[in-house]
């Protein structure tokens, strides 16, 4: 047994220690391929209209062309600001092919939080569904922003589809709100336009900078996690390799399909579903909303589901519905959870349901998603997040940086091409985050046995985990510190049935008559809502510590 590396005698059959991730020298060179590989298969569904492989190739040579046109420079950042649409995975090609970087922008953002990673990423085009474009109205002003495509919701089907799509969400859902943006260009006349112009070949490495994949920091402000094509290749690879035991669980009949119900502006979704999918030439079923569990359900029941990524409130959720069990299982072969520990009573219940076991893993944004993952053929849910994928190495330290014993609680540390090359133009944090011999800290707590099989026991002392999403304090803190009746607040996690844990505050009243309702609306207007706090509770006081730092975890106790 590899002393340093015991979890390597535990790999399925088949799966060797290391992948060769220099096969593509970037990621659009991987989806070309792909292209011409799977030309006529579905690459996605969406809205029931599905893009093949072939058309998602032309469609984004098309974008990318056009974007060439329009005066940007290689290595230019474009955040996309959309849901599961067809639009998105041809942004994310074209911006690609033509040189550029992605940066993925949560779609339901505030003006404020928006504001702060258009600026702070430099991003000097965005294409965005109209649904949000009047978010970016109130900011474009004030952020480096220069052209704006605009999206709906019937881009990409079927004219008599597309005018029925945009009539029901304009009029009848009335989900656009008004919005003015001067000089915006539609996404159909990007595509038009660009079908005259010639996609220029750009010489991409795998040490170029792909996309920028923003997360929360311990400081409360939001970083750019910086994934080059390299990072994002080796994360491919391997997943393709680990994910073959799987494969042959059960008789897969026709097209390989993958559930891709979370939201792929989210790294797990953006890696796991949709470029794996084209790596693999497998179709991704778009879900645009999939808090609409019924509608969901819907979606999906015409298809043989394959490949199920998702968290633990997602898979809680489909379980309550009572159409869930009518979907088609028989040759569901891999569910991945990921993003927040899986549940065992939810787990087990999902085994009952479907016949196919949950594959726990593990991964962050700076790890470009997962990094480890039980055996994709294993046949029970073993409450650990696995073993590390190849050409991971993970040691567990101390304070100190020094490894602790087998069985022993330390911080899990990762080292691999999959690791990020560091956080945009934040040399000092990306310094602070790494270990003298090149280890990513995570400030998660685990185990790991002797088989190498890793259990995580705490996680960042005070981040929140939000239906999978990271919600740190701080920046809860400083939005509703800025509310002129509150002198001084602490946000901590609770336990939530629903959303795994839930942001609950303290707060310490300036303004005797400030009441809940008035702090849970400014807190509406300033943040996303799985951000906003669900529960509010007034205080005389805040525990605080000789130095007079506020004690969440003596709030979290109490809570």
């Amino acid at each position: 047994m590899n002393d340093d590396a015991p979890w390597i005698e535990q790999y399925p059959p088949g799966v060797t220690a290391t992948v060769d991730v220099n096969r593509y020298a970037s990621v659009p060179a991987l989806m070309e391929e792909s292209f011409a590989l799977h030309e006529s298969a579905c690459a996605y569904l969406g809205m029931g209209t599905k893009l093949s492989f072939g058309e998602l190739g032309r469609l984004s040579r098309d974008l990318g062309a056009w974007l060439q046109t329009q005066g940007l420079q290689r290595g230019d950042r474009v955040a996309l600001m959309m849901p599961n649409v067809l639009a998105y995975p041809v942004a994310t090609a074209a911006v690609l092919r033509a040189g550029f970087v992605v940066v993925n922008v949560n779609p339901l953002y505030t003006p404020r939080e928006l504001e702060h990673q258009l600026r702070d990423s430099g991003s000097c085009a965005i294409v965005i569904l109209e649904n949000f474009a009047a978010t970016l109205q109130q900011v474009i002003d004030r952020v480096p922003v220069k052209l704006v495509v605009v999206a709906t919701m019937g881009d990409l089907q079927p004219l008599w589809k597309r005018t029925l799509v945009n009539h029901v969400v304009r009029r009848d859902k009335k989900l656009v709100p008004p919005w003015k943006l001067p000089g915006f260009i539609p996404f159909s006349r990007a595509l038009r336009e660009g079908r005259q112009a010639a996609l220029l070949p750009v010489d991409l490495g795998p040490s170029d900078l792909a996309v920028l994949q923003y997360t929360g920091g311990t400081t409360g402000v939001s970083k750019g996690a910086m994934l080059l094509h390299g990072t994002i290749i080796a994360n491919l690879l391997t997943s393709e390799a680990w994910m073959q035991p799987g494969l042959k669980r059960r008789n897969i009949t026709g097209q390989l399909t993958i559930v891709c119900a979370l939201p792929l502006y989210h790294v797990f979704a953006f890696i796991t579903c949709g470029l794996l999918g084209l790596r693999t030439g497998a179709c991704n079923l778009l879900i645009a909303n999939p808090r609409d569990l019924t509608k969901t359900i819907e979606t999906l029941k015409p298809h043989r589901l394959h490949i199920f990524p998702g968290v633990n409130t997602l898979f809680n959720g489909l379980l309550q519905q009572p159409t869930f069990r009518t979907l088609y299982f028989s040759e569901l072969v891999i569910t991945n959870g990921g993003g927040t520990a899986v549940q065992e009573v939810v787990a087990s219940r999902w085994l009952q349901a479907t016949g196919c076991p949950i594959v726990e893993g593990y991964g962050l944004t700076e790890t470009c998603s997962g990094v480890t993952c039980n055996p994709t053929d294993m046949v029970a849910f073993t409450g650990t997040v696995g073993l590390p994928l190849p050409n991971v190495a993970i040691r567990l330290i101390d304070e100190q940086g020094r490894s602790v014993p087998t069985g022993a609680a330390g911080e899990i540390a990762i080292k691999g091409p999959q690791v990020m090359a560091g956080y945009w133009q934040r040399p000092d944090e990306t310094a602070q985050a790494m270990t003298h011999d090149g280890y990513l800290k995570t400030g998660d707590i685990g185990t790991m046995d002797e088989r190498g099989f890793i259990r995580i026991v705490d996680r960042k002392k005070d981040m929140i985990l939000v239906s999978g999403f990271n919600v740190f304090p701080t920046e809860i803190e400083g939005v509703v510190s800025s509310h002129p009746g509150v002198l001084e607040c602490a946000a901590v996690g609770v336990p939530d049935e629903k959303t795994g844990e839930a942001v609950k505050l303290f707060v310490v009243r300036k303004d005797p008559a400030l009441a809940e309702r008035q702090l849970a609306a400014f807190c509406a207007e300033q943040l996303t809502a799985y951000k906003r706090p669900k529960v509010i509770v007034f205080k005389d006081e805040l525990p605080k510590s000789n130095v007079g730092k506020i004690l969440r975890r003596e709030l979290r106790e109490r809570a």
